[in-house]
């Protein structure tokens, strides 16, 4: 009998801050994953090279790439595609995720179709941190609707989500709470 391959857990980061409150969950969910027995890899979109959507839709005829920009997405894509299970997390600025975070998502739509896309069936978490203590006054709900969205077009599995309020970086430490939740998302996401 073959030995079963660990699950590949992806997690994108999308803050500026490398020790701020989402980065903090982020860790937390890739300790749950690997605690679980998954191989989990964290990229830091921040540093990232990422430019936005042309809409020149060449992803969509023949190309030997997933996109024609010429970018550090060219370096995520594959990630992508080997990932069982993709968690982005970040904080909420003005409403919805970071513009780091956007533009990642964004360029999710060279990867496929309804017909044919290669997110269809990975399973997809997000872990979000904002100041208001309101998700609606916050916008966080504006984030989790746009990825319940995603996830239906791409035909992917909305795993679960983590989200909570701090204001000053680090501070969501405290939620003792919250961060074993994110540490149960990690675990489920590699089983």
């Amino acid at each position: 009998m073959a030995e079963k391959k660990p699950r590949r857990v992806l997690i994108a980061h999308g803050s500026p801050r490398r020790k701020g409150n989402s980065a903090v969950l982020a860790a937390r969910i890739a300790a749950g994953a690997k605690a679980a027995g998954a191989e989990a890899e964290t990229v830091h979109l921040h540093r990232m090279n990422i430019r936005p959507c042309t809409a020149c839709n060449a992803c969509k005829g023949h190309i030997e790439t997933d996109c024609v920009l010429d970018d550090d997405m060219r370096e995520l894509y594959p990630k992508l595609r080997a990932a069982d299970a993709i968690v982005v997390a970040s904080p909420i600025y003005f409403f919805t995720v970071s513009a780091q975070t956007k533009l990642f998502v964004d360029r999710w739509y060279a990867l496929g179709d309804e017909r044919d896309y290669a997110l269809r069936g990975k399973r997809i978490a997000i872990a979000l941190t904002y100041a208001d203590p309101d998700p609606f006054v916050s916008g966080a709900v504006n984030a989790i609707r746009m990825f319940q969205d995603a996830c239906g077009y791409m035909g992917a599995e909305f795993a679960g989500m983590v989200y909570g309020s701090a204001w000053e970086a680090g501070e969501i430490r405290k939620n003792r709470a919250l961060l074993k939740k994110a540490r149960e998302l990690g675990k489920a996401l590699a089983s």
